[in-house]
Formats: structure tokens, C-alpha cells, sequence
């Protein structure tokens, strides 16, 4: 009888963007994968492709409803554990995003119960059915560390984000927590970022994806990355 080894990954956000590039990356790979995004028609075209490539299950839904993020535990513990959490799925808020001192408080509530509260949720629900050196991946961005006009809002989320992943490292050395920054893309978010301009030049999701898989498999300690660096620095 020879042992299981294939890996699972939840990933949240997985209808599009970054979250469809890695899943499309670890299916091909053969990863097991759970993936989760609020709209269920994408989600379902995702898991339609997904599905030629590996065993994948989809569960629409918000990954800062309670309800959701216990479907999303159910689904993992009946598959056998987890070998990597990527929280993806988060909230840009307003578009164009107003400044701090016009922001309104009941939306960057929402923001930071999608960006920050969600991803720790989810960690908290999940806790007793990650794997042994387990990885979990949590999407940041450079707007957490720079001083961006009009980022208040999303960029405080997201450094809220990094501190708690930062202190989750060191709480649990069992585990690997990183805080990833995929850089700017080709994506919807970014779209919305920047609603009037031509964001074409900018790299499609793809290119940040290696960076993810180095994380995922490779032995980096915990720690805060930048997916494209890192495929710099293995090519180099």
C-alpha cells in the first residue's frame, strides 16, 4: 500500500486574478484544491477547467461570513487536512479611493473585515487541520509598507494583515506564515484601483505565480516576500 501524497491547498479568490493563475498552476501539478469566491457563476466556470486537471471543489460564498468559512473547514477536514491556506480574496473599497480624513468609517470597516479579520478567521477555523509544516500564504501589497496618497484605506488593511501574520510566525515556528506581495497586475482590483488608466502594461498574474509556488514548496523560513523576486533570485 503506498502512501498518499498529494498535496491540498485552499485558496480564497480563486475565480480570477491571482487566485485562478496559482489554482491553474498547483491543478497542473496535481494539487487537491478548494477554492472559494463570492460570485458563484465564475467560480463555477473556474472549477469547470480546474476539474480536467485535478480533484477541486468550489464553494461560493464571503469569506467574512461565519457560515462560509465553516463550509470552507467542513470541506477540508472531509478531504484530510491542508497543506496550504492562500488568502487571496480581499476588498479594494471605494474606487477612486478617498482620503483618510473623507473616508467613511462603516466602509473601511468592511474593508478591514475582508482584508485583515477574514484571513485570520479563517487561520483560527482551519487551526486544527493544517499539516504539519504547513503553509499559509497571505496576498499583501506594497500600498502596506508605502505612503501612497489615497491608499489609507486598503494599505492599512494590508499592513494590519502583515502584523498579525508576522506575530502568528512567531506564535506558531511549526508553521510558515508568509506575507507575499505579488506586485502590481493585470487584474480587476487593479482596474479599479486606477478607473481611468490604461493598466495594459502592467504584468498579467502569471508572472507572480512562480513566486507563490517557490513559497509553497520550497523551505523559506516565515517571513515577508516578493513574489517576483523571488523568481529573480532562483533564475539568477
Amino acid at each position: 500500500m503506498t502512501e498518499d501524497t498529494t498535496k491540498m491547498a485552499l485558496i480564497t479568490g480563486a475565480s480570477r486574478g491571482l487566485g485562478l493563475a496559482l489554482a491553474r498552476r498547483l491543478a497542473a501539478e496535481g494539487w487537491t484544491l478548494i477554492i472559494d469566491a463570492r460570485g458563484a457563476e465564475d467560480l463555477e466556470a473556474a472549477r469547470v477547467e480546474l476539474a480536467d486537471l485535478t480533484h477541486v471543489v468550489a464553494i461560493p460564498g464571503d469569506v467574512t461570513d461565519d457560515e462560509h468559512r465553516r463550509s470552507l473547514a467542513g470541506a477540508v477536514r472531509e478531504l484530510g487536512g491542508l497543506d496550504a491556506l492562500v488568502n487571496n480574496a480581499s476588498i479594494l473599497g471605494p474606487s477612486p479611493q478617498p482620503v483618510l480624513l473623507d473616508y467613511p468609517l462603516e466602509t473601511l470597516e468592511e474593508v478591514y473585515r475582508a482584508n485583515t479579520l477574514a484571513p485570520l478567521a479563517l487561520i483560527q477555523a482551519l487551526r486544527h487541520d493544517l499539516k504539519p509544516g504547513s503553509r499559509i500564504l497571505n496576498v499583501t501589497s506594497d500600498a502596506a509598507v508605502e505612503p501612497y496618497e489615497g491608499w489609507g484605506g486598503y494599505g492599512s488593511s494590508k499592513a494590519a494583515l502583515e502584523q498579525l501574520s508576522n506575530i502568528l510566525a512567531a506564535e506558531n515556528p511549526d508553521l510558515r506564515v508568509y506575507r507575499v506581495d505579488p506586485g502590481d497586475m493585470r487584474t480587476r482590483m487593479q482596474q479599479e484601483a486606477f478607473p481611468d488608466e490604461d493598466i495594459s502594461d502592467r504584468p498579467l498574474p502569471e508572472e507572480s505565480v512562480p513566486g507563490l509556488v517557490e513559497l509553497l514548496t520550497g523551505d523559506l523560513p516565515s517571513g515577508r516576500y516578493e513574489a517576483r523576486a523571488l523568481i529573480h533570485v532562483n533564475e539568477g
